[in-house]
This record gives structure tokens, sequence and C-alpha cells, in this order.
């Protein structure tokens, strides 16, 4: 049976090079996705160790807790501290480190990097050992800065240029005295780090005479950890904190980690969604396989073949398939892998160094999932074989599915397909993240119960075409006989193409409806022309207000300043807003009382207001920082949205108690109106500053549109694997279907049907089965994208259905050209067959 399995392998290798695809593209994209996750992962570990090489113990402030309504306080590093933190017993030497934000721009003005990963700090002395120079001296004073090597090369940087620079908003123009190499992570992946010498670096960050950390350095023979106890000593564990070199390697690299999972995680669902299509292809295969050995097989049982031995002689075959695919899968994955890491390059994104990772786990992965999913998927059409009375094959009695198994499937089909739309109909009813499994859940029941009920939609919906196939005379008719002659065989085709397209129009319909809904709050809650905020998403400094209020043209400003406080003794966000001008600058729905800031009376959105139990009227005490308080009423309640919520009160009262004020964003009023003059007078008023943006609704509403784009363009790649491998099930169909019928197809040609006719209708088969999963698809897709909106609606109050006509238009002619390209093989193999050999075929 061994050697019978193998013969039967190699007599069949067209039909079987079809399943090999189908499951190395699955095999590929799931060993990809680990290559590709484990060399980022371990590029970034390695990298951020480096950083830490001359760390053996940084010494931290403690963070103090909050006890009862008094804010607690980060103490500071001192010059005290540090002096003591390197005369301790085993300490080589000790830096202090400051660090904060700092935008570079290029020669153009513009940002370089992301803003996020754009940093500063301090460079200690005339030589740092942290960051060797590469050309040039350290810096001395306000007015020079040393950058790093990977920025100045991205810019056209030398030592001895004028560099614009941007500290938390003030924009500086100093020298570049020299550029240096580092191993900082945020410089790996694309950010920048300019150093400024520490009196200098410590007056711009706004901490003179402090630091944010003091890296101590461990004396010859002396270990991280006796180093630690020392210093914990002499500065005490109340006000500070001592971590080892080793334990902030170990704890960046689980960060590292855990942030990489998601990406993971990502990926290898999509890899899923491959790989489940491609077990209809490989059920598809075999089944057909099957088929054409179905007289050999009966005769095997003749002879003295046992059920088992059929059954196992189809599962030898399943394994040499699985392992063949599972092989140049893992090979055609490891390339992916590079591939994308190469990728992430070219659209920007900056990745340590570091050699292509494959691990012993994702070459077993890769093994495993190949010979798993193709032995699983040809289980069930050997044992189906197996089952098969040898005088039942000889006559082909058993070709028709009895009417009982029939009825069992439809009826289970209809029990899956009930309980999943039940369960994601009661998950919109859910609030937010509550509903996120259930709908899950109820989603993989409606496919499950779908594809199970496809035999049963495919006649109806299949005849629903039938009017215009009739325009194709005969060629249409019989193309129409031919796509329901095996209902399941059909469904099964047409489901590897429904899933993928469930998948793309639900995403689609998400990604639009969410557009609309941030487009409508945008222009709903904010009657400002501009919306202007750090490029970072830090807070501007007071400043920008002051500037802006200032500016000719400017009739009204508000910041949104974050002030933090205690309430009834918990922690609460306050947002301070001009109080004269928030009225005009927004256009919030008021659900109880009026719209008024004015000194103590606040607003507050009615989710706060709920969880406090506050009502229009209600007084409460808020606690500053400073040990202070405020007795407060609440003048009216809104409805918050994503860009304004919480208590909302006038600056002048909370800005008194604000050690260091720092606003979210400030809104702006302008007599012109939004205009591409009135934007550019903005921006000359902040010093054309790269790191501070001055959007428009419109350009909100364009950022938003972008990353949107960006999202699904990436999803649309991802699930276009899965499209690939439909293509191929189909291909398996029209080749099976032709094999079954080339007695059929002889005696056609036979009669009359020339050639061109016999291609047609492969070409129509093609077609009508495409475009049979492709409506299942679409229409699965919209049902999809409007419960994952009705869920997303109990947190998005302006959320709206939008459904993408044109977009769907794009995915059903998407089926129809994967149906036209899927039949070319099969057509052209049909016209060809000789009508007097095929007519003598059994």
């Amino acid at each position: 049976m061994f050697r019978t399995a193998l013969r039967n392998v190699l007599a069949h290798k067209a039909r079987l090079l079809m399943t090999v695809l189908a499951v190395m593209l699955g095999v590929a994209f799931v060993s990809g996705t680990l290559v590709f996750t484990n060399t980022i992962s371990d590029a970034y570990q390695n990298s951020s160790a480096k950083g830490f090489d001359r760390v053996d113990v940084a010494v931290s402030a403690k963070s103090q807790e909050d006890k009862g309504n008094t804010i607690g306080k980060t103490p500071e590093l001192t010059q005290a501290m540090l002096d003591r933190s390197a005369k301790v017993p085993g300490a080589a030497s000790a830096v202090g480190v400051v660090n904060g934000f700092t935008a570079i721009a290029d020669k153009h003005g513009k940002l370089i990097g992301r803003g996020f990963q754009s940093q500063g700090g301090n460079y200690w002395g005339d030589k740092d050992a942290r960051y060797p120079l590469k050309s040039g001296r350290a810096p001395h004073g306000a007015d020079e800065v040393a950058i790093d090597a990977k920025t100045a090369r991205r810019a056209g940087y030398t030592v001895g240029d004028t560099v614009r620079l941007s500290v938390d908003g003030p924009v500086l123009s100093p020298r570049i005295s020299g550029v240096f190499t580092t191993d900082d992570g945020n410089v790996a992946a694309g950010g920048s780090l300019a150093l400024f010498d520490t009196a200098t670096a410590q007056k711009l960050f706004g901490k003179p005479g402090t630091y944010d950390e003091i890296d101590v350095t461990a004396a010859a023979r002396t270990s991280q950890t006796a180093l630690k106890t020392e210093l914990d000593k002499a500065l005490g564990t109340k006000l500070v904190e001592t971590t080892t070199g080793k334990k902030l390697a170990d704890d960046q690299a689980e960060q590292i980690s855990s942030s990489m999972s998601g990406l993971k995680q990502g990926l290898l669902v999509f890899a899923g969604i491959a790989l489940f299509v491609g077990t209809f292809i490989i059920a598809n295969t075999f089944t057909m396989l099957v088929a054409q050995r179905t007289r050999e097989l009966a005769l095997m049982r003749a002879v003295g073949a046992s059920r088992r031995q059929v059954t196992r002689s189809v599962l030898i075959e399943a394994f040499v398939v699985g392992t063949v695919a599972g092989v140049t899968g893992l090979v055609a994955g490891i390339g992916i892998g590079a591939g994308l890491r190469s990728l992430m390059g070219t659209l920007g994104a900056t990745v340590p160094d570091g050699p292509l990772i494959v691990t012993p786990g994702t070459v077993a992965t890769a093994l495993v999932v190949g010979i798993v999913i193709t032995m699983l998927a040809a289980w069930l059409p050997g044992r189906r074989a197996a089952k098969i009375p040898p005088v039942a094959a000889m006559s082909s009695v058993h070709a028709q599915a009895t009417t009982k198994s029939l009825v069992l499937r439809n009826t289970l089909g209809a029990l899956f397909a009930a309980a999943g739309v039940a369960v994601v109909l009661a998950a919109t009813t859910m609030d937010g993240s509550d509903g996120q499994a259930p709908m899950g859940l109820g989603a993989v029941l409606l496919i499950i119960g779908v594809f199970i009920l496809t035999p049963l939609l495919s006649r109806p919906l299949i005849a629903a075409a039938a009017p215009l196939l009739r325009v194709f005379g005969v060629a249409g008719k019989l193309a129409r006989q031919n796509s329901v002659r095996n209902p399941r065989r059909t469904a099964a085709t047409a489901s590897a193409l429904m899933i993928g397209l469930t998948l793309i129009t639900g995403m689609t319909v998400m990604a639009g409806s969410l557009q609309k809904s941030i487009d409508k709050m945008a222009s709903s809650a904010i009657r400002a022309d501009y919306v202007v905020s750090m490029a970072n998403g830090n807070y501007l400094s007071p400043d920008v207000d002051r500037k802006l209020n200032a500016t000719g043209g400017v009739t009204a400003t508000s910041p949104l300043r974050n002030v933090y406080s205690r309430i009834d003794g918990t922690g609460e966000s306050l947002t301070g807003v001009n109080g004269a001008a928030i009225g005009k600058l927004t256009d919030l729905k008021v659900d109880q009382g009026t719209f008024t800031v004015d000194g103590t009376q606040v607003v507050v959105d009615k989710d706060t207001a709920r969880s406090h139990g506050w009502k229009a009227g209600s007084a409460f005490t808020a606690h500053y920082e400073d040990g202070k308080s405020s007795r407060l009423t609440v003048s009216g309640i809104y409805e918050g949205n994503e860009l304004i919520r919480g208590i909302l009160l006038d600056k002048a009262v909370v800005t008194p108690h604000t050690t260091d004020p720092g606003d979210m964003r400030v809104l702006v009023q302008t007599a012109d109106g939004a205009s591409s003059a009135t934007k550019d007078k903005l921006e000359k008023a902040l010093g054309t500053n790269p790191a501070i943006k001055v959007q428009s609704k419109q350009d909100l509403s364009n950022d938003i549109a972008q990353m949107f784009t960006l999202m699904l363009n990436m999803l649309y790649g991802l699930l276009a694997m899965a499209v690939i491998v439909a293509v191929l099930g189909v291909i398996n169909t029209l080749a099976m279907s032709v094999f079954e019928r080339s007695q059929e197809i002889g005696m056609l040609r036979a009669i009359g049907l020339d050639r061109k006719g016999v291609k047609r209708m492969v070409r129509l088969e093609s077609l009508v089965i495409s475009l049979f999963g492709g409506v299942l698809g679409i229409g699965l897709g919209v049902f999809f994208g409007w419960a994952a909106g009705e869920l997303l609606g109990t947190k998005m109050a302006t959320y709206e259905l939008v459904l993408p006509w044109a977009r769907m238009a794009v995915f059903l002619l998407l089926a129809a050209t994967v149906g036209i390209l899927a039949a070319l093989w099969p057509a052209r193999r049909a016209a060809r067959l000789n009508m007097l050999t095929a007519i003598k075929s059994e």
C-alpha cells in the first residue's frame, strides 16, 4: 500500500502541484511571519541591550503615591545625589542623564523621523563614552548641538551647519559641533537624537540643576548587585529606586517582545485564513484523485485490502504532499521574512541591523502546519472512498449523495447559521469591548453555517444567472447545468473565495463608516478653523496659545490644557479652556443645563457625570497638585467625543495651581476662515516650527483618511494571499469537472460544438462559480461590517453606516476576474481533448 501511494503521487503531478502550491502559500505566510517578527524583535533587543552596556545600575526618582486628596510629587535627582552616587564603594563613575522631546528639521524645514521618536539629551563633559564622536567635538553652550550620525546622513548635515530645533515649543538654530554614533533604540527605529551640554539640556527641558536618571558604572570586580546594594544604602529607598543594567535590558527585551506579539498575532491570523481557504482546495484535490481511482480502489478492496489500508494509502499521499509543501513553504517564508524587512525600509521604517533569524521553532511549525493541514483535509475523502463497497464502486452507484446526508447537512448548516446570527445580533447590544468576543464567535459560527449551506444556496443563486447565460446559447446553458451538477464541490470552491471577500468587504465597510463618523465628529463638534498640536502628541507650551492670540486675523483661541487633580479621593483629569471663547470654538450638544464655563462654573461630559452621579447644579471639590482646592459647580452636561471630553473649566482657575502647564491642543478661530494664506500666517507666527502641526478640519480628516487607507491597503495585501489560494481552488474544481465530463465533452464535439464553444462553456462555468462566491462574500461582509459598527456605535455617538457601493462593485468585478483567469488552463485542456478518445473513456 505504501508503494501504491507513492506511485499515485507521481502519477498525478499536475493536480498535486496545485495542492502543493495552496499549502505552500499558507505555510510560507506562517513561516514568513515568524521569521520577520523574530528578526525584528531580535534586532531591537540587541540594539537596546547595547544601550545598557555602560550602565551597571540606574538611579531614578520613585513616583509618590497619591494619598487621600493630596497629589504625590515625584522627587528630583539633584547634583548632591549624583556626587554621592559617584563616591559609593564599588562605583567607577556616575553620569547624570537629562532627556526630553527635541525635533530636528531637515534643510527644507520638515521634521526628521517620527515625532514620538525625536529625542534630546545631554552630552556628558568633553568625552561621553555613551556617544562616541564620529566627527567634530562635544557641544558647549546654548548655541551648539551634537546630532546622531544617521540623522546627519539622512538630512545631509555636517559639522558646522546650522540646524533648526524645536524643544517643547521654542525654535532654536544652534550650530552642529559634532556628529556621534549611538545604539539608542529610538535612533535605530528611525528617530533622531540631539545632545546639548548638561547645563543647556537642563535649562531647555525645564530641569535646572536636576537629572532624569543617574547611570553608575561599577568598578572592576564589583557586581551590579553589589553596587546596587551600596547605592541603596547611600541614597535610601524612599525617594529613589535603583535598577541593575541587566534588569533594564531584560525589561526592555520583554517590552519589545510584547510589542511585537500584536503584529505577529495579526499576521498569523491572515496566515490562518490562507490555510483555512487552502483546506478546501486540498479536500477538493483529493476528492478528485479518489474519484479518478474509484475503480482501482474497489479492485484493491476486492482482492483483500481493508478499509483502513485504503484510507492509509490516501493519507500517505497527503503526508508526502504536505512534507514537500512544508519544506518549500519554509524556504519561501524565509524569503518573505527578508522581503518584509526590506519593505519596512522602503516605507520609511528604519530597522536595526541584524541577521535573519530562523529558529528551530519556525522550522518545526512550518513542517507541522504543512503536514497536519494536508492530512486533515485528505482524511475525509480517503475515509469516504474506503466506505464505498467494491461492487458499488465498480458500477458508480455511489456517486450521488443520499437524501439523508443532504437533510443532515442542511439541518446542521441552518443551526450553525442561526446560532451565528443570534450571537452576532446579541453582541451588537453589548457595551464596547464586552461584545468583541461574542461577535467573533458569532462570525465564526455564521461562516461555518453558510459554508455548510452553500450546496443548498448554489441552485437558486446560480439559477438567477440563467437569463444572462442564455445570451451565450448552448455554451451558456451547459455552463449553468455543469455549475450545479456537483453542488458540494461547487460550494467548497465558492466558499474559498467567499471567505476572502467577506473579510475584505467587512473591513472596507468598517473603515468607510469610521471615516465618515470622524469627519462628522470634527465638523459637528468643532467650529474653530484650525487645531494646533505637537507632532509627537506631547504638550504644547502655553506660549503657543499666547502667540496665536496675538496674531493678526485671529479672533478667538482656546487651549485644551490638561491638569491633574483629585476628586472624591480618585484621580481625575481636568481640561482648562478659555471660558469666554470655548462656546464660539466648539459646538457640543448639551443634554442638561447650559454650556457655561466661567469662574467656578464647569461643564462635564455625560460619561464622567454618570460615573460621579452628577447633574446640572451639582457641586464638587477639586484638589490640585499644589495642595489647594476649588469648589466647582456643574453648569451643564454635554455629549463628549474623541476630540473633546471630560471636565471643562476656565484655565484661569487651574493654571495657577500647576507647576508645568501643557496644552494638548489649541483651537483657533480666524476672521478670514480656513485658507492656505491663513495657515501660512499661523505657522510663521509659531516660528515655522517643524514639531507643531497647524491643521484645519479638512487636514484632520485627511490625516485620518490616510491612516485608514494605509491600514486597508496592508489588509488588502495580506488578504490577497487568500484570493490567490482561491484561484487555485477554482482551477482545481474546473479540472475535476473536465475530467468527469471527458466523455460528455467528446460527445458534444462529435455532434457539432466547436472548440471555441467548449472553451466558452468552461469559462462561463468558472465565472458563475466565482460570482456565486463573490455575492455570498460581499453579503456576509456587509452584515459583519454593520454589526461591528453597531458595537462601535456604543462608544462613538456620530457613528454612521456607509456602504461603499463603488468598492463593492470592484470586489464583484474582482470575483469575475478570478473566475476568468482560473478558467484559462482547464478551458484550453477541455478544448484540446481528442473527441474519439474522450468518447471511449470511462
